[in-house]
Protein backbone atom coordinates (compact mmCIF):
# COMPACT_ATOMS: atom_id res chain seq x y z
CA UNK A 1 0.00 0.00 0.00
CA UNK A 2 2.77 2.45 0.91
CA UNK A 3 4.70 1.85 -2.30
CA UNK A 4 1.52 2.16 -4.38
CA UNK A 5 0.46 5.36 -2.62
CA UNK A 6 3.90 6.87 -3.20
CA UNK A 7 3.81 5.97 -6.89
CA UNK A 8 0.39 7.63 -7.19
CA UNK A 9 1.77 10.87 -5.75
CA UNK A 10 0.19 10.70 -2.31
CA UNK A 11 2.07 12.67 0.31
CA UNK A 12 1.96 10.43 3.37
CA UNK A 13 1.14 7.03 4.83
CA UNK A 14 -0.18 6.53 8.34
CA UNK A 15 -0.74 3.88 10.94
CA UNK A 16 -2.12 3.89 14.49
CA UNK A 17 -1.67 2.32 17.91
CA UNK A 18 -4.02 -0.02 19.75
CA UNK A 19 -2.72 -1.69 22.91
CA UNK A 20 -5.36 -4.42 23.08
CA UNK A 21 -8.86 -5.40 21.95
CA UNK A 22 -11.28 -5.38 24.91
CA UNK A 23 -13.89 -8.13 24.91
CA UNK A 24 -16.29 -5.90 26.85
CA UNK A 25 -18.28 -3.09 25.26
CA UNK A 26 -16.38 0.19 25.12
CA UNK A 27 -17.82 3.73 25.43
CA UNK A 28 -17.22 5.41 22.07
CA UNK A 29 -17.90 8.86 20.59
CA UNK A 30 -21.22 9.18 18.86
CA UNK A 31 -23.16 6.42 20.58
CA UNK A 32 -23.58 4.02 23.48
CA UNK A 33 -20.93 1.48 24.60
CA UNK A 34 -20.37 -1.17 21.95
CA UNK A 35 -17.64 -3.54 20.72
CA UNK A 36 -14.68 -1.97 18.98
CA UNK A 37 -14.63 -2.36 15.19
CA UNK A 38 -13.16 -5.63 13.92
CA UNK A 39 -10.21 -3.89 12.23
CA UNK A 40 -8.80 -3.17 15.70
CA UNK A 41 -8.43 -6.88 16.47
CA UNK A 42 -4.98 -7.13 14.84
CA UNK A 43 -2.98 -3.91 15.12
CA UNK A 44 0.73 -4.04 14.31
CA UNK A 45 3.08 -1.94 16.40
CA UNK A 46 3.15 1.43 14.60
CA UNK A 47 6.82 2.43 14.77
CA UNK A 48 8.10 -1.02 13.82
CA UNK A 49 5.63 -1.00 10.94
CA UNK A 50 6.78 2.42 9.77
CA UNK A 51 10.43 1.39 9.99
CA UNK A 52 9.64 -1.40 7.54
CA UNK A 53 7.69 1.03 5.34
CA UNK A 54 10.57 3.54 5.46
CA UNK A 55 12.90 0.96 3.97
CA UNK A 56 10.54 0.41 1.03
CA UNK A 57 9.71 4.05 0.23
CA UNK A 58 11.62 7.23 -0.53
CA UNK A 59 9.41 10.32 -0.27
CA UNK A 60 6.18 9.74 1.66
CA UNK A 61 5.81 11.23 5.11
CA UNK A 62 5.46 8.56 7.81
CA UNK A 63 2.73 9.38 10.30
CA UNK A 64 1.07 7.86 13.35
CA UNK A 65 -2.54 8.77 14.11
CA UNK A 66 -2.22 8.34 16.99
CA UNK A 67 0.21 7.04 19.60
CA UNK A 68 -1.32 6.79 23.08
CA UNK A 69 1.39 8.83 24.77
CA UNK A 70 0.63 7.95 28.39
CA UNK A 71 1.32 4.26 27.80
CA UNK A 72 4.96 5.13 26.99
CA UNK A 73 8.04 6.56 28.72
CA UNK A 74 8.95 9.98 27.23
CA UNK A 75 12.70 9.32 26.82
CA UNK A 76 12.14 5.86 25.30
CA UNK A 77 9.47 7.07 22.87
CA UNK A 78 11.57 10.10 21.93
CA UNK A 79 14.50 7.82 21.03
CA UNK A 80 12.30 5.43 19.03
CA UNK A 81 10.76 8.28 17.04
CA UNK A 82 14.17 9.91 16.49
CA UNK A 83 15.62 6.60 15.29
CA UNK A 84 12.81 6.22 12.76
CA UNK A 85 13.26 9.85 11.71
CA UNK A 86 16.99 9.28 11.13
CA UNK A 87 16.52 6.08 9.17
CA UNK A 88 13.81 7.69 7.00
CA UNK A 89 15.64 10.95 6.32
CA UNK A 90 13.39 13.18 8.42
CA UNK A 91 10.01 11.92 7.23
CA UNK A 92 8.25 11.33 10.58
CA UNK A 93 5.17 13.07 11.99
CA UNK A 94 4.08 12.04 15.49
CA UNK A 95 0.37 12.13 16.19
CA UNK A 96 -0.20 11.84 19.93
CA UNK A 97 -3.33 11.27 21.97
CA UNK A 98 -4.18 10.77 25.63
CA UNK A 99 -5.84 7.39 25.17
CA UNK A 100 -9.49 6.72 25.92
CA UNK A 101 -10.09 2.99 26.49
CA UNK A 102 -10.23 2.16 30.21
CA UNK A 103 -8.99 -1.39 29.67
CA UNK A 104 -5.82 -0.06 28.01
CA UNK A 105 -5.11 2.23 30.97
CA UNK A 106 -5.55 -0.74 33.29
CA UNK A 107 -3.15 -2.89 31.23
CA UNK A 108 -0.56 -0.06 31.13
CA UNK A 109 -0.96 0.54 34.90
CA UNK A 110 -1.60 4.24 34.23
CA UNK A 111 -4.40 6.07 36.09
CA UNK A 112 -7.03 7.80 33.99
CA UNK A 113 -6.46 10.86 36.18
CA UNK A 114 -3.12 11.41 34.45
CA UNK A 115 -4.86 12.58 31.29
CA UNK A 116 -4.77 16.31 30.68
CA UNK A 117 -1.94 17.62 32.85
CA UNK A 118 0.08 14.42 32.50
CA UNK A 119 -0.32 14.47 28.72
CA UNK A 120 0.94 18.05 28.51
CA UNK A 121 3.92 17.16 30.65
CA UNK A 122 4.66 14.11 28.50
CA UNK A 123 4.91 16.30 25.40
CA UNK A 124 7.18 18.76 27.23
CA UNK A 125 9.47 15.89 28.28
CA UNK A 126 9.48 14.52 24.74
CA UNK A 127 10.56 17.87 23.34
CA UNK A 128 13.19 18.30 26.03
CA UNK A 129 14.70 14.95 25.01
CA UNK A 130 14.93 16.09 21.40
CA UNK A 131 16.58 19.36 22.43
CA UNK A 132 20.29 20.10 22.75
CA UNK A 133 22.35 18.11 25.23
CA UNK A 134 22.59 18.15 28.15
CA UNK A 135 18.95 17.15 28.56
CA UNK A 136 17.08 17.47 31.84
CA UNK A 137 13.44 17.65 32.84
CA UNK A 138 11.60 17.81 36.14
CA UNK A 139 7.83 17.60 36.41
CA UNK A 140 5.06 16.15 38.51
CA UNK A 141 4.89 12.90 36.52
CA UNK A 142 8.19 12.62 34.64
CA UNK A 143 11.80 13.34 35.52
CA UNK A 144 14.92 13.16 33.34
CA UNK A 145 18.25 13.56 35.18
CA UNK A 146 20.86 15.76 33.50
CA UNK A 147 22.20 13.58 30.68
CA UNK A 148 22.90 13.17 26.99
CA UNK A 149 20.30 11.45 24.82
CA UNK A 150 20.86 10.28 21.25
CA UNK A 151 19.90 9.98 18.49
CA UNK A 152 18.26 13.33 17.88
CA UNK A 153 15.70 13.89 15.09
CA UNK A 154 16.92 15.12 11.72
CA UNK A 155 15.29 18.51 12.22
CA UNK A 156 16.69 20.76 14.94
CA UNK A 157 13.13 21.76 15.79
CA UNK A 158 12.30 18.13 16.55
CA UNK A 159 9.63 15.90 15.06
CA UNK A 160 6.29 17.65 14.37
CA UNK A 161 3.68 16.70 16.97
CA UNK A 162 0.00 16.58 16.10
CA UNK A 163 -2.54 16.13 18.87
CA UNK A 164 -5.74 14.20 18.35
CA UNK A 165 -8.87 14.64 20.43
CA UNK A 166 -12.61 15.24 20.52
CA UNK A 167 -13.26 17.22 23.68
CA UNK A 168 -13.05 21.03 23.68
CA UNK A 169 -10.28 20.89 26.29
CA UNK A 170 -8.21 18.57 24.08
CA UNK A 171 -8.68 20.84 21.06
CA UNK A 172 -7.65 23.91 23.04
CA UNK A 173 -4.66 22.03 24.49
CA UNK A 174 -3.51 21.19 20.96
CA UNK A 175 -3.73 24.87 20.05
CA UNK A 176 -1.42 25.74 22.96
CA UNK A 177 1.23 23.01 22.83
CA UNK A 178 1.10 21.05 19.56
CA UNK A 179 2.41 21.66 16.05
CA UNK A 180 -1.01 20.88 14.61
CA UNK A 181 -4.39 19.23 15.15
CA UNK A 182 -5.45 15.71 14.08
CA UNK A 183 -9.27 15.55 14.29
CA UNK A 184 -11.54 12.79 12.99
CA UNK A 185 -14.08 13.81 10.35
CA UNK A 186 -17.48 12.95 11.83
CA UNK A 187 -19.57 15.54 10.02
CA UNK A 188 -18.91 18.81 8.21
CA UNK A 189 -20.59 20.84 10.96
CA UNK A 190 -18.62 19.12 13.74
CA UNK A 191 -15.34 19.44 11.85
CA UNK A 192 -15.94 23.12 11.08
CA UNK A 193 -16.61 23.76 14.77
CA UNK A 194 -13.47 21.89 15.78
CA UNK A 195 -11.29 23.84 13.34
CA UNK A 196 -12.77 27.16 14.43
CA UNK A 197 -12.22 26.33 18.12
CA UNK A 198 -8.63 25.24 17.43
CA UNK A 199 -7.69 28.35 15.49
CA UNK A 200 -9.37 30.73 17.94
CA UNK A 201 -7.56 29.03 20.84
CA UNK A 202 -4.27 29.32 18.98
CA UNK A 203 -4.78 33.07 18.57
CA UNK A 204 -5.61 33.43 22.27
CA UNK A 205 -2.37 31.59 23.05
CA UNK A 206 -0.43 34.08 20.92
CA UNK A 207 0.21 31.64 18.08
CA UNK A 208 -0.40 32.02 14.35
CA UNK A 209 -3.05 29.45 13.26
CA UNK A 210 -1.68 29.56 9.72
CA UNK A 211 1.48 27.80 10.96
CA UNK A 212 -0.47 24.97 12.66
CA UNK A 213 -1.73 22.38 10.16
CA UNK A 214 -5.04 20.57 10.50
CA UNK A 215 -4.65 16.93 9.44
CA UNK A 216 -8.08 15.32 9.18
CA UNK A 217 -8.54 11.59 9.60
CA UNK A 218 -11.42 10.03 7.64
CA UNK A 219 -12.46 6.59 8.91
CA UNK A 220 -14.87 5.87 6.07
CA UNK A 221 -15.67 3.37 3.33
CA UNK A 222 -14.19 4.20 -0.07
CA UNK A 223 -16.27 2.36 -2.67
CA UNK A 224 -16.44 1.71 -6.40
CA UNK A 225 -20.07 2.85 -6.67
CA UNK A 226 -21.61 5.95 -5.09
CA UNK A 227 -23.14 5.52 -1.65
CA UNK A 228 -26.78 6.46 -1.20
CA UNK A 229 -28.71 7.52 1.85
CA UNK A 230 -26.91 8.90 4.90
CA UNK A 231 -23.41 9.01 3.41
CA UNK A 232 -20.54 9.77 5.82
CA UNK A 233 -18.41 12.82 5.20
CA UNK A 234 -15.47 11.88 2.91
CA UNK A 235 -16.94 8.43 2.30
CA UNK A 236 -18.29 6.82 -0.85
CA UNK A 237 -17.01 6.77 -4.40
CA UNK A 238 -13.97 8.81 -5.49
CA UNK A 239 -16.30 11.33 -7.13
CA UNK A 240 -18.30 11.75 -3.91
CA UNK A 241 -15.13 12.12 -1.87
CA UNK A 242 -13.81 14.70 -4.32
CA UNK A 243 -17.01 16.69 -3.80
CA UNK A 244 -16.45 16.63 -0.04
CA UNK A 245 -12.81 17.66 -0.47
CA UNK A 246 -13.88 20.69 -2.45
CA UNK A 247 -16.17 21.64 0.42
CA UNK A 248 -13.41 21.11 2.99
CA UNK A 249 -11.23 23.54 1.03
CA UNK A 250 -13.47 26.27 2.51
CA UNK A 251 -12.08 25.34 5.95
CA UNK A 252 -8.43 25.56 4.79
CA UNK A 253 -7.79 21.95 5.79
CA UNK A 254 -4.13 21.09 5.20
CA UNK A 255 -4.27 17.31 4.78
CA UNK A 256 -6.77 14.46 4.71
CA UNK A 257 -5.85 10.86 5.47
CA UNK A 258 -8.13 7.94 4.61
CA UNK A 259 -8.74 4.68 6.42
CA UNK A 260 -10.85 2.62 4.02
CA UNK A 261 -13.30 0.84 6.30
CA UNK A 262 -14.67 -1.12 3.36
CA UNK A 263 -11.30 -2.95 3.29
CA UNK A 264 -11.36 -4.21 -0.30
CA UNK A 265 -8.34 -6.11 -1.67
CA UNK A 266 -5.14 -4.07 -1.97
CA UNK A 267 -5.28 -3.72 -5.75
CA UNK A 268 -8.84 -2.43 -5.53
CA UNK A 269 -7.86 0.09 -2.85
CA UNK A 270 -5.02 1.41 -4.99
CA UNK A 271 -7.32 1.66 -8.01
CA UNK A 272 -9.75 3.77 -5.97
CA UNK A 273 -6.90 5.97 -4.74
CA UNK A 274 -5.76 6.42 -8.34
CA UNK A 275 -9.25 7.55 -9.31
CA UNK A 276 -9.35 9.96 -6.36
CA UNK A 277 -5.91 11.39 -7.17
CA UNK A 278 -7.08 11.94 -10.75
CA UNK A 279 -9.73 14.40 -9.59
CA UNK A 280 -6.97 16.92 -8.67
CA UNK A 281 -9.28 18.86 -6.35
CA UNK A 282 -6.84 19.73 -3.58
CA UNK A 283 -3.58 20.34 -5.31
CA UNK A 284 -0.96 18.03 -6.71
CA UNK A 285 -0.68 15.75 -3.67
CA UNK A 286 -3.39 14.30 -1.45
CA UNK A 287 -2.19 12.61 1.73
CA UNK A 288 -3.35 9.07 2.49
Amino acid sequence: MARGAEELGYASVWTYERLLYPLADVPQPGGPPRPLPDHYRVTYEPLETLAYVAAHTRTVTLGVSVLAALFHVPVALARRLATLDRFSGGRVVAGLGQGWIRQEFAAANVPLSRRGRGFEEFIAALRATWGPDPVSFSGSFYRIPRCEVAPKPCRTTGIPILVGGFAPAAIERAARIADGLNPIAVSYKALAGTVERFRNAARLAGRDPATLPVVVRANVPMTEEPLTGDRPLLGGSPAQIAEDLRRLAELDIDHVMFTNLAQPPLDDQLRLLDRLAGTAVVGARTPH
